[in-house]
């Protein structure tokens, strides 16, 4: 998997106020959508069998009303329903008298029944007859091979017969049923439609309720990047209590840097001027033990000048972030060592992007560059490279090459530390690279030693970056 990828899959595993609340709010949207479908369309199929049981029903009172007995038979009424005079027609009715086993026996069909009966529930009689004014209905198998109907039947008596009769109406259930499910097709697409439209709805309004929280997080990180000095922004109620805070929080660790660059200052005021007068002393009194003062002296000055510089660019690398112009840096050092090395001849060639920064202080990233490309004119003989260039989000490359005899991979571990000086007849202290380590690694970033395509010793130091 590519790196990004990888990060793009990271940031989805990675807890989102926005997410949740989108997906809480999905959620519950859509249980409440599907819940109301379900409801609708139930009550839909309830009104329209409640239609269709009130035809039958209608149907069942013109054939009470009509039946006569003559010689013992019932007859039923000429009905003006031509659709239960056509054989198998989907509608049909029934004059039956109940069984006593249970179920019921045809006495007077519907011609649309032709040679079949209608088939009922062995229990229905006993039904009717518990609740006699209260028409039952229920579904059953028709009379053609795969039909549903739906039937009302009723327990009633009519003069001229003491046995009680059940009078049934049937009709095929297929026109409701594709009612039923063309109103849940149309209710399924609009409440679909409705669902992708409160999703968006909902993703703007999490979009737009949490605008202030990304435009926080945004100062803040121009804060961290300094491109600005404090939150300015103006924030709803429930965050501008954690703006002050961060504002509070920013200006503490401005004094608290502060406050270690003072102190940084009176120590080092406090200790180089004592060993600057030991020194003077010991010069004018030559000798033995003046010898080992003044080297001994001179081993304490460079400790002092290590720690402080350490302690410098740790203080200022945790305080609030200040953007330097790698491009100007570069070009001042340039002609000042070309000024140094006129007599050598050295030609220093750099290149840097504009709109790339340091996110440090102006005078670390003089004292790295300057350290590095001061090595280079001096081992060099008379060429030196100096590219700069982003290395990736927030992170930036300097690359300092020259055409000098290089290093070998032991030298290169070697020259690194503090003080170690290959070449004892080259003018200096022997601190340049250690400098550029210590900085470097005080800023979170890292020096690297190579072999330069110029043919001497490539100085790659890698520092943070800041957005233009």
């Amino acid at each position: 998997m590519s790196r990004l990828g990888a990060g793009a899959l990271e940031r989805l595993r990675r807890p989102s106020l926005a997410r949740r609340l989108v997906m809480l709010a999905v959620g519950w949207s859509f249980a409440a959508l599907v819940i109301s479908a379900v409801v609708l369309a139930l009550l839909f199929q309830q009104a329209a069998l409640r239609r269709f049981d009130a035809g039958l029903s209608d149907l069942i009172d013109n054939l009470i009303s009509g039946s006569t007995v003559e010689g013992g038979e019932v007859l039923a009424p000429a009905l003006t329903d031509l659709r239960a005079l056509r054989a198998y027609s989907g509608r049909y009715w029934a004059i039956t008298e109940p069984e006593p086993e249970g179920g019921v026996r045809t006495l007077t069909p519907s011609r649309s029944l032709w040679d079949s009966e209608l088939t009922v529930p062995r229990d229905l009689p006993s039904r009717l007859q518990a609740a006699p004014s209260k028409p039952i209905a229920f579904d059953g198998p028709g009379p053609q091979p795969g039909e549903r109907i739906r039937a009302v039947a009723r327990w009633t008596t009519i003069p001229g017969r003491e046995a009680p009769l059940i009078f049934i109406a049937a009709e095929n259930r297929g026109p409701v049923d594709r009612e039923v499910r063309n109103f849940v097709t149309a209710t399924a697409v609009f409440f679909a439609l409705l669902s992708a439209g409160l999703i968006v709805a909902v993703f703007v309004q999490v979009r737009v309720g949490l605008e202030p929280v990304f435009r926080l997080g945004a100062e803040v990180a121009d804060v961290r990047r300094g491109k600005a000095e404090r939150l300015a922004g103006t924030y709803p109620t429930e965050l501008q209590p954690l703006t002050d805070e961060l504002n509070a929080l920013v200006a503490h660790n401005q004094e608290t840097v502060e406050r270690q660059r003072t102190h940084v200052g009176n120590l080092a005021h406090a200790l180089k001027t004592p060993i600057s007068v030991m020194m003077t002393e010991a010069a004018q009194r030559p000798g033995p033990l003046a010898e080992v003062v003044t080297r001994q002296a001179d081993v304490m000055r460079q400790q002092v000048d290590h720690h402080l510089r350490r302690a410098r660019a740790a203080a200022r690398s945790q305080g609030q972030g200040e953007r330097t112009s790698v491009a100007e840096v570069l070009d001042e050092l340039s002609r000042t060592l070309e000024k140094i090395f006129r007599a050598k001849g050295v030609e220093i060639d750099w290149d840097a992007p504009d709109e790339l920064f340091f996110l440090g202080e102006r005078q670390d990233f003089m004292e790295i560059a300057g350290n590095a490309m001061e090595n280079a004119g001096k081992f060099g003989n008379r060429r030196v490279r100096v590219r700069a260039e982003a290395s990736g989000p927030e992170k930036m490359r300097l690359t300092v090459e020259d055409d000098g005899p290089g290093l070998t991979p032991g030298q290169r571990e070697e020259v690194v530390r503090r003080g170690a000086r290959l070449d004892e007849n080259a003018p200096g202290s022997g601190l340049g690279l250690s400098i550029i380590d210590e900085l470097a690694r005080a800023y979170r970033g890292a020096l690297t030693l190579g072999d330069s395509s110029l043919g001497g010793l490539a100085v790659v130091v890698d520092l943070p970056g800041a957005e233009s």
